[in-house]
């Protein structure tokens, strides 16, 4: 599995996600929306309702990207500070180490000094920070027994290691400032965005308020009817393989999962999947917490992780991890447990429980819920992924 994102053209999508039927079904509801939207600005110039609608759920959109962006900034600085201080306590160790040698190599040089075997100045050197130049001259280091030949090599050689530690903690606490910039900055957008769609919404009279949960009313129902539709064809294609299997003999053992694959390996993903959404769906009810990983609240990548750690499987922090942490399958052939993703920027994620249907942490504000796979167009879905 790759542990990195894989960037994207823009507008791609996975073969198999769109049908031509589900295409069409998606302009109708644009067009029905938009027709029960204000459309154009007031004369007042204040800007229509549909407009604050859209303005409203891009800023909540744009605060979610910014959450995964914060999610992996937090993730990185939780694993730099730890290489951080294991590397400091290495340093710490070796120049208490160093300490020690050196004052190994002081007490060879007073006992030189005490029998004549070398010059006045030669503790005053080896007990100096530095005392290479002084071992490098031959008539020193012919005096030197083999021990304390050895007790030098040792020295020397604790030190170089000491500097390399000490400048590889050095670069390591500079790439933990860096990050941890990236995770402040990351944070300021997650609020700033918030603070901007609270702020738009203040400002709605309670006659629009009602219009527009009017039309989210719409969009849920519209959403609702194409999950209804997939349902039907992923029903459509069971019965087809199933169909396919039986004609070609007995000799397969039998279709024991809940896709159109056959055998053990379905079963096995089959019992981990129940889990998983047996999990995500204790959860429901729970708030959205941009950056949070239970068990109070979550965030969407932070409830399937959760939920698919339940099942014994480990999942990335982040959407644009998992979305890499298993194999790409198409719409239609999605199971329950599966993982939808949404947006170009995979800044969204759900866990599929059939029918169209996923369980998911939706936006601040939000609750988690159980909600069709189309609750913002067909459109956004960029793919299916599973995960074990």
């Amino acid at each position: 599995m790759a542990s990195h994102r894989k960037s994207r053209p823009a507008g791609t999508r996975v073969a198999g996600i769109r049908t031509p039927a589900l295409a069409t079904a998606a302009l109708t509801s644009v067009a029905l929306l938009s027709q029960t939207a204000t459309a154009a600005p007031s004369a007042d110039g204040k800007p229509s309702l549909e407009e604050v609608e859209k303005k409203v759920d891009d800023l909540y959109r744009q605060a979610e990207s910014a959450t995964e962006k914060y999610n992996a900034a937090k993730e990185k600085t939780t694993k730099q500070r730890k290489q951080v201080d294991t590397l400091l306590d290495d340093v710490a160790q070796r120049a208490q180490k160093l300490n020690q040698e050196r004052e190994q190599l002081g007490s060879f040089a007073a006992a030189q000094y005490r029998t004549g075997a070398a010059a006045p100045d030669t503790a005053t050197f080896l007990l100096a920070d530095s005392p290479q130049d002084y071992f490098d001259q031959t008539q020193l280091m012919g005096r030197l027994t083999s021990r304390q030949k050895s007790a030098v090599d040792d020295y020397f050689a604790e030190q170089s290691a000491t500097m390399k530690k000490r400048e590889e903690a050095s670069r390591s606490l500079e790439s933990l400032t860096r990050t941890q910039s990236d995770l402040q900055t990351a944070k300021s957008t997650v609020q700033r965005k918030l603070s901007s769609a609270r702020e738009l919404l203040s400002k709605l009279t309670a006659e629009e308020k009602a219009r527009l949960a009017e039309i989210e009313k719409q969009k849920q129902e519209e959403a609702a009817r194409k999950a209804a539709e997939l349902a039907k064809q992923q029903a459509a294609a069971q019965a087809e393989a199933a169909a396919a299997t039986q004609d070609g003999g007995s000799t397969s053992g039998g279709d024991t999962g809940t896709g159109t694959g056959t055998g053990t390996s379905d079963s096995t993903y089959a019992t981990k999947a129940a889990k998983a959404i047996a999990f995500a769906r204790a959860q429901i009810g729970k708030p959205y917490v941009w950056g949070a990983t239970g068990p109070g609240s979550y965030d969407c990548s932070g409830l399937t992780q959760a939920s698919w750690k339940a099942a014994g499987v480990t999942l990335p922090r982040t959407t644009y991890d998992q979305v890499n942490a298993g194999t790409t399958v198409s719409l239609t052939d999605a199971q329950p447990g599966d993982l939808i993703f949404f947006y170009d920027d995979i800044s969204h994620v759900g866990i599929y429980i059939g029918n169209g249907m996923m369980i998911h942490a939706p936006k601040p504000g939000a609750y988690v819920r159980e909600e069709s796979i189309y609750y913002g167009g067909e459109s956004i879905i960029h793919s299916v992924v599973r995960p074990a």
